[in-house]
């Protein structure tokens, strides 16, 4: 018999993805702080995101309605130019890197994303727009920890790329004890329904 069920919720979100060489870009910068705090809890490089729209826990059920409508949008939108800059750190823990570029672009795309969510059915905590990669997790009570590394990558710069694909990202968030890990369950190329191409 078997006790696995489904679960009938999942924890989504909608994000953009930096392409590899800048993800490698900044792995290069932030080499020196793997090698002093390697007790900060660090992200796989595989899951750094921009996170658009955070609809938390939704209804499996639900998910394919959001398809079609968000590759919709997604044809119609031409890729944001965007570049890794900066950091910081939220509540003296999360280390952050920031976006650079088209950032009204990016602001409108993420403000259409969630109007498209909400016409869906879906509610969700409209949150302000921050634009940011989620580095690092400083353990509780290490409360020096991330801003020592933000100091440290404060004046990185990286080379701008396009924002090519829109990605409706899950998460196995509170259903293990191990790190979060983040899977796409599908993700839309920006602008193709603007392409000359014939």
């Amino acid at each position: 018999m078997n006790d696995q069920t489904q679960p009938s919720t999942v924890r989504v979100f909608i994000a953009l993805a930096p392409p590899d060489h800048a993800k490698e870009e900044l792995a290069r910068e932030l080499r020196p702080a793997y090698e002093t705090h390697p007790h900060v809890r660090w992200n796989r490089i595989e899951d750094w995101h921009i996170t658009l729209a955070f609809l938390g826990e939704i209804q499996v059920a639900t998910v394919p309605l959001l398809g079609p409508p968000l590759a919709d949008l997604a044809a119609d939108r031409q890729p944001p130019f965007l570049a890794l800059r900066g950091s910081g750190s939220f509540d003296d823990r999360v280390l952050w890197s920031g976006i650079d570029g088209d950032l009204d672009a990016l602001h409108e795309l993420a403000a259409d994303v969630r109007t498209t969510v909400r016409n869906c059915g879906v509610t969700f905590e409209d949150r302000p727009l921050r634009p940011h990669l989620t580095l690092a997790r400083a353990r509780r009570g290490d409360r020096s920890s991330a801003a020592e590394i933000a100091r440290g990558i404060a004046e990185f710069t990286g080379h701008r790329w396009p924002a090519e694909r829109l990605h409706l990202v899950g998460s196995n968030f509170g259903r293990s004890s191990g790190p979060i890990h983040y899977r796409d369950i599908e993700a839309w190329t920006l602008g193709i329904g603007n392409s000359t191409r014939s």
